[in-house]
């Protein structure tokens, strides 16, 4: 258990007590009660504002209710102190006894420690990744990728009801420069002399094999002569360069997003809820509400009067709610603008059951933002929330230098060439160890150095260490059972001294980390979490082998101590299997 929510309820307990003595009335609202670490840790383990927020409806002085708590605290075994501070703060400081239990918990709960009913089943969509379906993906649509995944993950520790949601836009101009692009590769591969791709098309070489699957389909339908293939091939319709085209591209995608150990619950097509008459059914809505109407809006920032034409448009009353001004639902041609249908697709989420709506996009959507939370905002009447994470750029460099362009690609370094050059893991971590809105930088080499200057390699080296103690246990002794049912049973008592406990605390702490990494939308956390209570352990591992020998974690002459410690040790392993789980990363036990 949560060693707070342990702690909380203790307090829930007493404050019950005290009111079935008469001290407190029944029914006291607990809401506002916290039970949470201390701004300063000088001040003890755990701090507690019950009696600031309960001594107004008890009809008592906040310091004269916590001295009743507090002493109600005393009384248990396992707490050492319980202190009133300021107005009304009670502090506790707990008996290591109470951190040693923890590590039953640990082995008990296995990977499953730090799962929380924090979010009572709430349906929950992360949409992530929604790049446009014209070209492999590059190193910035990893980095969405993997903080959208690794979240869906952390909200479904968290007790949320998760939908993982891919957006495909495969409506408009980009999917129309594609479909043209894909028609110039078909020439080529059919033999006919097209001279260069003309500007606005996709210039990389990946739609090259996908023109000459098209052509080898189509191949034996054309008579022989080049003219007359000409004449016939510019008969055929756009839509079905399009549609092949798209296809073609999802299928690289949800290819490189496996490769990465990505897949999704649901897609979603732009083209066919715009089809399906998406964005009629929002404008109705609208209209009947009185949120659209005819008007012209003032010239864009930064243009000059000669450089704009006012034009009457149908325009959405974002201004309303909450966005800078109104705006346009359709362009100068008739056809739906972009913010139209993305209006559309997120009526339809929450039409679909979700009230809470995270999008994962690139920093340079940041100017989308506001108009989207203002949509969401009037499409669900106050009902639905939506949360935009934003991701910067990536920095990918070889030995401090940026890295050249793909030539496949053409003008960018795909994802899938960096996963094939570090691997699924090294991607997945690095991408989480600096928050969303931070840029990140990421060195080719230095994620494969075997040094604690790389990340990944500490956290992973730490649950290898793990595990190799527990090997050597075995084979130290070949009759003992260190599995981590039977090592519920060993002394944790033992483990006394300061680096332990130090270690054990941290352990206990996954679950609040959990927690307020999932309340905050924040999977960065863990690994900052990772990383922490690995240092710790590495600290405790050098302090047993260079400076102190009584505290290694194999002691032939003492099985009773060695089973205290295998316990904490495969405690720690399962605490970073379960962090490395969210993040998608595998809990590797040996390190080549």
């Amino acid at each position: 258990m949560d060693p707070f929510q342990l702690l909380k309820s203790r307090l829930t307990g007493i404050l019950d007590e005290l009111a079935e003595a008469g001290a407190l009335p029944h029914g006291l609202d607990h809401g506002r009660v916290n039970v949470e670490p201390p701004r300063d840790t000088g001040h003890g383990d755990v701090a507690t504002n019950a009696a600031m927020v309960l001594a107004k409806p008890a009809g008592m002085k906040p310091r004269d209710l916590a001295e009743v708590i507090a002493g109600k605290f005393t009384g248990f075994d396992d707490v050492a102190a319980a202190e009133v501070a300021g107005p009304g703060f009670i502090n506790l400081r707990l008996a290591p006894a109470f951190w040693q239990a923890r590590i039953g918990d640990i082995l008990e709960a296995g990977t499953a420690y730090g799962d929380s009913r924090l979010g009572a089943g709430r349906k929950v969509n992360v949409e992530y990744v929604s790049a446009n379906p014209t070209g492999p993906l590059h190193v910035g649509h990893g980095r969405g990728a993997v903080v959208g995944d690794a979240l869906a993950a952390l909200l479904a520790k968290a007790g949320f009801e998760v939908t993982r949601e891919y957006y495909i836009n495969d409506a408009g101009a980009q999917v129309e420069a594609l479909a043209r692009s894909l028609h110039f590769r078909y020439w080529e591969a059919l033999g006919l002399q097209v001279g260069e791709m003309p500007e606005g098309m996709y210039p990389g070489d990946y739609l090259i094999p996908v023109a000459e699957k098209l052509a080898e389909r189509d191949r034996s339908d054309w008579p022989a002569d080049p003219a007359k293939k000409r004449v016939l091939g510019e008969s055929i319709l756009l839509e079905q360069f399009r549609g092949f085209a798209v296809d073609a591209m999802m299928g690289m995608i949800r290819e490189d997003l496996a490769a990465l150990g990505i897949t999704f619950d649901r897609f979603s097509s732009e083209r066919a809820l715009v089809e399906a008459g998406g964005v009629d059914k929002v404008l109705a809505d609208l209209e009947n509400r009185n949120l659209v109407y005819t008007g012209t809006l003032d010239p864009p920032k930064g243009k000059e009067p000669d450089d704009w034409e006012p034009r009457p448009q149908l325009l959405f009353r974002a201004s309303d709610f909450g966005d800078d001004v109104d705006r346009p639902l359709r362009k100068s041609d008739g056809s739906w603008t972009y913010f139209a249908t993305d209006m559309a697709y997120h009526f339809d989420k929450h039409a679909r059951g979700y009230r809470d709506m995270i999008d994962v996009w690139g920093a340079d959507h940041g100017g989308y933002v506001k108009r989207m939370q203002a949509a969401v905002n009037a499409l669900t009447a106050g009902d639905g929330t939506l949360d935009v994470k934003l991701c910067q750029m990536v920095n990918l460099m070889e030995d401090g230098e940026p890295v050249k362009m793909s030539k496949r690609a053409g003008t960018f370094v795909t994802l899938r060439d960096v996963i094939d050059e570090v691997g699924k893991d090294a991607v997945r971590f690095i991408m989480l160890t600096r928050k969303n809105d931070a840029r990140l930088d990421f060195d080719l080499k230095k994620v494969l150095e075997q040094s604690r200057d790389n990340p990944v390699f500490y956290v992973q080296y730490s649950h290898a260490r793990c595990h190799s103690v527990l090997r050597h246990a075995a084979e130290m002794f070949p009759d003992e059972d260190f599995s981590p049912a039977a090592l519920t049973g060993a002394d944790f008592g033992l483990l006394a001294d300061e680096a332990e406990l130090d270690l054990i605390k941290s352990m206990a702490g996954w679950p609040r980390v959990v927690e307020g990494a999932a309340e905050a939308h924040e999977p960065h956390r863990i690994a900052y979490y990772l990383l922490d209570v690995a240092g710790l352990f590495h600290a405790l591992w050098t302090k047993g082998t260079r400076e102190d020998a009584s505290l290694r974690f194999l002691n032939e002459q003492d099985l009773g101590l060695t089973r205290a410690r295998l316990a904490l040790v495969r405690g720690l392993a399962l605490v970073i299997a379960s962090g490395l789980e969210v993040m998608g990363v595998a809990p590797v036990e040996e390190m080549r």
